[in-house]
């Protein structure tokens, strides 16, 4: 199962498990929700959500995410995964809280 993840504030969290997140403003303003890999997804947080506590991160399985997922050039000529729907927890294996391990890494709740 390819993953991917996205960044959540609690109330984007709780919009996801009830099946209704359509995105965050940008998201929104982009008309997708942005995505990162496993190797994108620590430099999201340090570019977008620097110092915001309280932040979930989701596990997405791209495989279901079908044809409304795009793998398109972004932040730093990088290829980034653009859902272009609504999510819902059907497609989300893993939702945590972020939390860093003792090296100070990203705990990522799934890694595959």
């Amino acid at each position: 199962m390819p993953i991917a993840y996205k960044i959540l504030t609690s109330e984007q969290a709780d919009a996801l498990r009830h099946n209704n997140f359509a995105g965050a403003p940008a998201d929104i303003r982009d008309g997708y929700i942005h995505l990162s890999t496993a190797a994108q997804v620590t430099e999201t947080l340090e570019k977008h959500f620097a110092g915001q506590t309280g932040l979930w991160l989701a596990a997405i399985d791209l495989e279901k995410c079908g044809a409304a997922l795009r793998w398109e050039v972004s932040r730093g000529e990088q290829i980034f995964p653009h859902f272009y729907g609504v999510l819902t927890m059907a497609q989300v294996p893993a939702l945590a809280p972020m939390e860093r391990a003792a090296d100070g890494s990203l705990v990522l709740p799934i890694s595959l």
